[in-house]
């Protein structure tokens, strides 16, 4: 499967234009903030992009950061540019077509940015312990588009939670299904290359993500995919896929539910671009000045991160008030006297 993602991204595809489905962003997208980072790179890193969603995470600057199949470099050059003089941003890629991309352009971003803080290594995903990469030492890893096409998912979140440091973020984009894929779609070159045949069912991935350490996956945001190309369509049947963003943190403790601790935070509105709301994920949008009451893994999530200073913290985990509603669990007994005489089953 590594040849024939090589192939397709390599040689098959020479632009985002050839791609046959929906799944690459288009510039309407970008949020205002990203779009004078975009217009600084090389249009031929910019021509080459893949991806199908933004992994640029607030709060960046000085940060060390990872990415995972990183392409042309167009993430890397984009997260240079957050990140800053003072932090370092590493693109790791299996195909040397790309990689020739990115390397190609580094002077003209080294003299655009006015610093060198971007290295690409050539490499697999599946295979970070090979790079000399220590471990602990990263504060955000990101992807693009690119943990679906691995064979092995299971070694890439693996790698990932190893190279993180406590409190540091995996904080990426990729393609998901509502179904499990058959081996019909999984074997289609095209389809595993289009990022559809490689696409985890949400579910299972969601089991994969807290089997590796990552307890409590956060999703931020998500928009259905459509094949625009109608033979390739047919071959996927009635599958539906999505672009979806997730964050996970690399926190110990963090619980399998929401448990409700009475506790609650308030944003002060103090991240750069960020002066009205944060949004840590789909469901909770902080909005600045606000007490919002949250459950004990968000509290950590904020508490124990490189997102603490912009935050204040009410409560502890001294007393703890059951699950917390509204976080997709619930009670599952009933909340009434049941009538006996009309019987149970078991």
């Amino acid at each position: 499967m590594h040849e024939t993602v090589k192939d397709y991204y390599g040689k098959q595809l020479q632009s985002s234009d050839d791609l046959k489905t929906s799944a690459c962003c288009d510039a309407s997208a970008v949020p205002g903030w990203l779009k004078p980072l975009l217009s600084r790179i090389h249009p031929e890193v910019l021509s080459r992009y893949y991806g199908c969603g933004l992994v640029c995470p607030p709060l960046l600057e000085g940060c060390r950061i990872l990415d995972l199949g990183s392409g042309s470099g167009r993430d890397v050059y984009a997260l240079a540019q957050l990140v800053g003089a003072s932090g370092e941003v590493v693109g790791v890629d299996m195909t040397e077509e790309q990689l020739a991309v990115a390397t190609q352009h580094q002077a003209y971003h080294h003299e655009a940015f006015g610093y060198r803080n971007v290295r690409f290594l050539h490499g697999y995903i599946e295979r970070l312990d090979e790079l000399g990469l220590e471990e602990n030492s990263f504060d955000v890893i990101v992807s693009n588009c690119v943990v679906n096409l691995s064979p092995d998912k299971d070694a890439v979140l693996r790698g990932v939670h190893r190279l993180l440091k406590p409190g540091g973020e995996f904080y990426f984009s990729d393609v998901y299904a509502d179904r499990r894929i058959p081996d019909a779609v999984k074997n289609d070159p095209v389809l595993y290359g289009e990022c559809l045949g490689g696409a985890l069912y949400w579910n299972d991935f969601l089991s994969l993500a807290k089997r590796h350490g990552f307890a409590d996956p956060r999703l931020e945001t998500d928009r259905p995919l459509e094949i625009t190309d109608p033979a390739l369509a047919a071959r996927a049947g009635n599958i539906g896929f999505y672009s979806a963003t997730y964050r996970l943190f690399k926190l110990e403790g963090l619980e399998s539910a929401c448990e409700d601790y009475g506790q609650a935070v308030v944003y002060r509105g103090s991240i750069a671009d960020h002066p009205d709301r944060f949004v840590l994920d789909k469901h909770h949008v902080i909005e600045t000045g606000r007490v919002f009451p949250v459950c004990g893994n968000t509290w950590r999530m904020l508490k124990d991160t490189r997102f603490a200073p912009h935050f204040d913290f009410i409560g502890d985990f001294s007393r703890h008030f059951g699950i917390f509603e509204g976080c997709g669990t619930a009670l599952p007994f009933e909340h009434e006297a049941v009538d006996s005489s009309r019987g149970a089953c078991c």
